[in-house]
């Protein structure tokens, strides 16, 4: 089975590096900068002044653009995930390459169950646009706290990590 897989998709080996790197890049970047320099900024604001209307109109605006913007990092997540995968399998790679497990447990580890978080918060039951649609206030207010709370420690996490897995990638130091 592998031996087909390898036969088939390894002329294409580079492209699918390519569209992997695209993805990671556009998984790292598609949210963090948001964060960064919308996000918190008007949490920040919110934070001194729950009460103003003007901030939590603000507030409750960018976390709604948030989670729709999260939707490109949800579809680049899983492509990392199937794409990275094949790159194992394309590229003879085995678990005795210290740099590759140390990336996989980052992934698998740190990143996925963040993912898998994150995707609830922004599209499942935690998401601010259909809350507010259906008229439910309370639950509004409560899943803006969870997120505000989940980017707070998941957002540093990810950067750092991102970080160490694109040095790890590059320059393969065990």
């Amino acid at each position: 089975m592998l031996d087909t897989v390898r036969e088939v998709l390894g002329p294409w080996y580079l492209y699918i590096k390519t569209l992997h790197l695209l993805a990671v890049m556009a998984w790292v970047w598609s949210t963090s900068v948001a964060y960064a320099f919308y996000l918190v900024p008007i949490f920040k604001a919110w934070r001194r002044n729950p009460r103003d209307p003007e901030i939590v109109r603000a507030r409750n605006w960018a976390i709604e653009r948030f989670d729709e913007g999260a939707t490109y990092e949800h579809i680049a997540f899983p492509v990392i995930l199937v794409t990275g995968p094949l790159l194992y399998v394309l590229g003879g790679w085995s678990t005795s390459v210290g740099w590759l497990v140390l990336k996989l447990l980052i992934v698998f580890g740190i990143f996925l169950p963040i993912e898998i978080m994150d995707y609830y918060l922004s599209h499942g039951p935690g998401n601010k646009g259909r809350l507010r649609a259906a008229g439910n206030g309370e639950g509004y207010e409560i899943a803006i706290h969870r997120h505000w709370w989940f980017l707070l420690v998941s957002s540093p996490v990810v950067m750092v990590f991102a970080f160490a897995i694109v040095v790890l990638a590059v320059l393969r130091p065990i």
